[in-house]
């Protein structure tokens, strides 16, 4: 069985982050899901609150497992005996980062693949980050997100006042 893990901070999930699961599990035998916990970060969602709706939003893909970690992933990796590693691509600027990061894990565990996955285009432009300041002004991100995480994105924003 191959095991690939697709890490990220999935502040919130998008159809972005969708595409590139629904497409993982048609390679590999199980997607685990894995939510970075970065004390460094100031997330809008709880790890809780992501985890929950990332659970929603791929509620129908049975080879999907949710979890959590900190830390180096090739440490989480030898947890969850585990050796390829999934990441999506947007943009030749994703590539450089992502390149990097390839190369410190396979140097840390010459073990670990990581795979590289082009987003969809209509999702080449899509990131958590665009879609919270889109909600954050009550924009409409129903075409950019699940229902799910539309609706928890309505409900943080809720007292939130635009300004002109």
């Amino acid at each position: 069985m191959i095991h690939a893990v697709y890490p990220g901070s999935f502040d919130p999930i998008t159809y972005g982050h969708l595409d590139i699961i629904q497409r993982g599990v048609k390679i590999f035998d199980k997607v685990t899901v894995a939510v970075l916990i970065n004390p460094n970060k100031n997330p809008l969602f709880t790890v809780e609150e992501r985890i929950e709706l990332i659970r929603q939003a791929t509620k129908h893909i049975p080879q999907v497992e949710i979890d959590s970690f900190s830390g180096l992933l090739v440490d989480y990796m030898k947890k969850k005996n585990a050796n390829t590693i999934i990441k999506g691509l947007r943009a030749v600027s994703d590539f450089e980062y992502e390149l990097q990061m390839a190369s410190i894990n396979r140097k840390l565990d010459p073990n670990i693949e990581t795979f590289f996955m082009m987003t969809n285009n209509k999702y080449s432009f899509l990131s958590s980050s665009i879609v919270k300041e889109v909600a954050r002004h009550h924009g409409c991100v129903s075409d950019l997100v699940p229902p799910c995480v539309e609706e928890a994105l309505i409900k943080k924003y809720a007292g939130y006042k635009v300004t002109f």
